[in-house]
Order: structure tokens, then C-alpha cells, then sequence
């Protein structure tokens, strides 16, 4: 009814819910593929990686073994890329999610939506690999594609735009245009999640925290230079 999507424990209760209702189901009914990617999807989504990860691991085995679509394989190993990203496996993430990425631009070309997830979820990772120039590479390509398609306020256009102004001011040689630039883009991210998501939203509270951070360390590197002026 808020046309937002679940998040948290709610979308890991129904997660659960789902999984219940149609865990008794043949492999090959498609309800039941269906719940173990939402069972899967929630834990990770409270939180519960290490729970998370063998529901997405015999997921994706079971749609190699009944030789599920492309889509499907894609929609799968994207997940699990994601939750070995959160357990720590991040070099193994980061393989499957440049698999993932290419994947989608072959089926369904390099503007999709389901394909810009995936660059961005290649940019979290090369991130957290502190692999800054990479990401920064990534999302100065794939950022504008995001707000040409899906527009200023879509939640993946606030997740591209605050990855990207995080590894700009993350990087060790990061230059004050860059810290600058870092603040500025948070900035408007952060009005644009407040007003689209509210305050409130997992989203709105992370920009809010990079925000501080950014701006703290383009206080540090602009204090020397004030004092010298």
C-alpha cells in the first residue's frame, strides 16, 4: 500500500511465510523456486547471512540441476553473490557478479534495469575490496544510464550515486575536488531519499552516515589550507 518495498524482518517473516506454504512442492513447481528465493532473500535481508547462504547455495543447485532460464540462473548466482559479499568471500562475490553483469548484457542489453543492479552490485563489492578507481570507473559509466532510465529518485539511482561519492572520498588519493564532489552528491542524494523514502528508510539513514563522513574528511583537508590563507 506504501508501494515501497519490504525490508528487514518483515521481508524475512515473509520469507519464512512463503517457504512454509510451499516448501512441500515438487522442485519443478515454480511456487516453490519462487519461496526459496524469498526465504533466501529475507534472511539476508535481516541481516542472517550465514543462514542466507546455504538456502542460495541449493538454490542455484537446484536450477542447474532442472536447467532453469538464463534469467532465473542469473536472478540466483546474483543473489549469492551478494550474501558471500556480506560474509566476508569478496573476491569470490565479486566473480560471480561480473558474471551476472554480463550475463544481462547479453539477454537483455546494457540499459536494463535488472543489468544496472548488477553493475552496481559489482561496484559495492570492488569497493569493499578497496578497489576505488574500479568502482568509481563502473559508476561513472553506469550512474548516468540509471538516471536517464529510471530516473532522479529511483532507489538504485541513491544506492550508484552513493556508492560513487563514498569511493570518492574512500580513495587514499582522493583529490579536494574529489572529497567536494563527494559532499555535494550526498547531499542531494540525502534530499532525495528523505523526500522518496523518508528519514526513516535503512537507505536514507546509510546516506546520512556517509554524509558526516564525507564531510569530515573535506574539513580535514580543507583546514590546513584555510590556515595558511
Amino acid at each position: 500500500m506504501c508501494e515501497q518495498q519490504y525490508h528487514g524482518v518483515v521481508r524475512c517473516a515473509l520469507g519464512w511465510a512463503c517457504w512454509k506454504t510451499y516448501s512441500g512442492r515438487p522442485e519443478t513447481d515454480w511456487a516453490r523456486g519462487s519461496a526459496m528465493t524469498a526465504l533466501g532473500n529475507g534472511l539476508s535481508d535481516a541481516e542472517h547471512h550465514e543462514d542466507a547462504l546455504p538456502v542460495q547455495e541449493a538454490e542455484l543447485a537446484m536450477f542447474r540441476r532442472l536447467g532453469a532460464a538464463e534469467e532465473s540462473m542469473l536472478l540466483a548466482q546474483s543473489n549469492l553473490a551478494n550474501t558471500y559479499g556480506y560474509v566476508g568471500r569478496l573476491e569470490e562475490a565479486l566473480r560471480l557478479q561480473r558474471n551476472v553483469y554480463y550475463g544481462y548484457v547479453k539477454l537483455n542489453g546494457g540499459e536494463h534495469g535488472d543489468t544496472l543492479i548488477a553493475a552496481n552490485n559489482c561496484a559495492n563489492t570492488l569497493f569493499g575490496l578497496k578497489r576505488y578507481k574500479e568502482a568509481k570507473s563502473l559508476l561513472r559509466g553506469m550512474t548516468p544510464v540509471a538516471r536517464r532510465v529510471l530516473g532522479e529518485n529511483h532507489h538504485l539511482t541513491l544506492r550508484m550515486r552513493r556508492v560513487y561519492a563514498i569511493a570518492l572520498y574512500s580513495d587514499d588519493d582522493a583529490t579536494l575536488a574529489d572529497l567536494r564532489e563527494a559532499v555535494n552528491t550526498l547531499e542531494e542524494t540525502d534530499r532525495s531519499a528523505r523526500r522518496v523514502l523518508g528519514g526513516a528508510h535503512p537507505l536514507t539513514e546509510d546516506i546520512e552516515d556517509e554524509l558526516r563522513d564525507a564531510r569530515a574528511a573535506l574539513r580535514a583537508r580543507e583546514a590546513p589550507l584555510k590556515g595558511r590563507a
